[in-house]
């Protein structure tokens, strides 16, 4: 049996739903060798989080979360999907940044996991558009933060918009990281949103390099609004489930790739 810490537990349940459509209890219970009392209470949050529907004996997905991607999914959904190849992820992106640095950190729960990650370091400043991460940043006490005004998307709890944007145009940054709704070699990097699509292009255009993180999730799928081109990376920081296709043409593409096992 793996060890699994409540969130990862939580996550790995919305995983199984995301697969199967349905879980019960008895199952939960083996496959974490936990009591029914534990299992309950895992799905009685997860409802109260909008994250599945309770049924008897067990729990079924809901649709309209069932896939982070594709229906630009409220932040308490995201944070629960892939959370352990994200925590990786996270980990692994920082060993990109440098001291003394200026960064701008995108609005997802996958960047959420850098600003997680920063105790290492005295001084950086960070530019970035979610609300959330600004909050956690700032809890070090010690970084230069710098948040972006602008209309706020309760789903993602960022700002956009051409107050934003405005803003942003004055930061010349060392380095972007960048959380990815979808991404295809053909089409290269989109979300489901287009003014979230219009921020995330100005950040490439201020940042000498741009850093996509995302989980292997978000491959070989499009979203409405176009970011940028597979060109305009420099670098992907991934888990270990990339298609081996997809790595091999982005390697063939001078693309650097960091792959973070979980």
């Amino acid at each position: 049996m793996e060890d699994y810490s409540t969130n990862e537990r939580r996550a790995d349940i919305i995983q199984i739903l995301n697969q199967k459509n349905r879980v019960m209890i008895a199952e939960l219970c083996e496959r974490y060798g936990l009591s029914e009392v534990t299992i309950r209470k895992d799905l009685e949050i997860l409802k109260k989080r909008n994250l599945l529907f309770r049924i008897r004996g067990g729990a079924i997905r809901i649709p309209s979360t069932a896939d982070g991607n594709s229906n630009d999914a409220r932040i308490e959904a995201k944070r629960l999907f892939y959370y352990k190849q994200k925590r990786a992820i996270g980990r692994m992106a920082i060993s990109l940044i440098n001291e003394n640095e200026t960064i701008i950190i995108d609005s997802g729960t996958t960047t959420m996991e850098i600003a997680k990650n920063l105790h290492n370091f005295q001084n950086l400043t960070i530019v970035t558009n979610a609300i959330d991460i600004a909050l956690e940043v700032s809890k070090y006490n010690r970084f230069n933060v710098i948040l972006l005004g602008g209309h706020l998307r309760e789903s993602s709890l960022s700002t956009v918009g051409p107050l934003a944007e405005s803003v942003l145009k004055v930061c010349y940054c060392d380095k972007l990281f960048l959380g990815v709704d979808s991404f295809t070699i053909e089409k290269g990097i989109s979300t489901p949103n287009i003014e979230e699509a219009n921020i995330n292009q100005t950040m490439i255009s201020m940042a000498k390099e741009c850093i996509a993180v995302f989980d292997s999730s978000k491959f070989n799928k499009r979203s409405f609004a176009f970011i940028a081109h597979v060109k305009d990376i420099d670098a992907v920081v991934t888990d270990d489930d990339i298609p081996p296709q997809i790595l091999s043409e982005l390697t063939r593409r001078n693309i650097k790739v960091h792959i973070a096992s979980n």
